[in-house]
């Protein structure tokens, strides 16, 4: 009787595994990790994004603020998540500094995630103090030659992309310069706007409003293009400095091995979310550039970022804080 209820059950138990196994993805909420605090570029990527995909998901999208050691707190715990498409990560230009920064990470980042899309970048503005006698990117290289090792330019931290962006000019200028760490780009520009440093290369979206009332001044922005909101602000490289580009970078990515049709499907839904004309705005009123593209492609930066950076790195003899 009692082997006869077993068998009677078995073929139960499997329709059910079945039918779990069977559900269309999603079937329960998603967690988004950031690497960054409430109001960074990472996580309004993330809730500006989360907050459309909950709608077309048809599950809820929620955001997990992890902030620590350059976002690699929150970077090693997506990268040890299941790979089912519930965890994902906002992957950033910090990411693939950290690759060479810090030489005993206990994940790769280009080999332990599937990027899923480049969403959002915000540009830097290479900015000085009124007082600095430059007015172009030229003017700043010849007053740095004329005084080497007494200008001092500030950043957000060590092997922060403000603080590389920094040294890559150095690098392809020839020019000595002085870096000071700040815990973040808020004191920095504090500092800067006092005349306690000559010069950063910031987060527009930080400096913006300082230029426009003209507490400091803009020489160039470190993009490939230019800033719709600056217009007349030119490039570095078209100020001379041919090739020089950096940006900070957000995307999407996901634990290695998740399956591809949940990448395409991820892929998709968040071009839309991109393309629509108050995400966009949104996006732009915070001087945030929308993005987007295929996940091979960002596949394809995320690998030239890590090579671009590694060098410079390796150049300027950056070492982890």
């Amino acid at each position: 009787m009692r082997m006869t209820i077993y068998i009677a059950i078995v073929p139960v138990l499997l329709a059910a595994a079945a039918g779990a196994m069977a559900q269309p993805y999603p079937a329960k909420p998603i967690r988004v990790i950031a690497g960054f605090p409430p109001a960074s570029g990472a996580d309004i990527t993330a809730r500006v994004i989360g907050a459309r995909l909950n709608d077309a998901l048809g599950q809820q999208v929620v955001v997990d603020n992890r902030p620590g050691a350059g976002s690699n707190i929150a970077a090693e715990l997506a990268a040890k998540s299941p790979p089912d498409g519930y965890t994902l990560f906002i992957g950033t230009v910090a990411n693939a500094i950290n690759a060479t920064l810090y030489p005993k990470l206990p994940f790769d980042f280009a080999r332990d995630f599937a990027p899923v899309a480049l969403t959002t970048a915000a540009p830097n503005i290479l900015v000085v103090h009124p007082s600095v006698p430059a007015r172009s990117v030229k003017e700043l290289v010849a007053l740095a030659k004329s005084r080497p090792g007494q200008l001092n330019f500030a950043s957000a931290g060590t092997g922060t992309a403000p603080h590389l962006s920094g040294e890559l000019f150095k690098a392809m200028t020839g020019v000595s310069m002085v870096h000071i760490p700040y815990k973040g780009s808020p004191p920095a520009v504090t500092d800067l706007m006092a005349g306690e440093v000559a010069l950063m290369f910031s987060p527009s979206s930080s400096v913006l409003p300082h230029v426009k009332t003209g507490r400091l001044r803009a020489l160039a922005v470190t993009t490939a293009s230019r800033l719709p909101s600056l217009p007349d602000l030119p490039t570095v490289a078209e100020s001379g400095l041919k090739g020089y580009e950096t940006i900070t970078w957000f995307g999407v990515v996901a634990p290695a091995k998740t399956p591809p049709a949940i990448i395409m499907r991820l892929n998709a839904e968040i071009t839309k979310v991109l393309a629509l004309p108050d995400v966009r705005n949104q996006f732009g009123n915070q001087g945030i550039e929308v993005l987007g593209g295929t996940s091979e492609q960002f596949a394809s930066t995320i690998r030239d970022e890590i090579a671009k950076w590694a060098k410079v790195i390796r150049l300027s003899g950056v070492k982890a804080e």
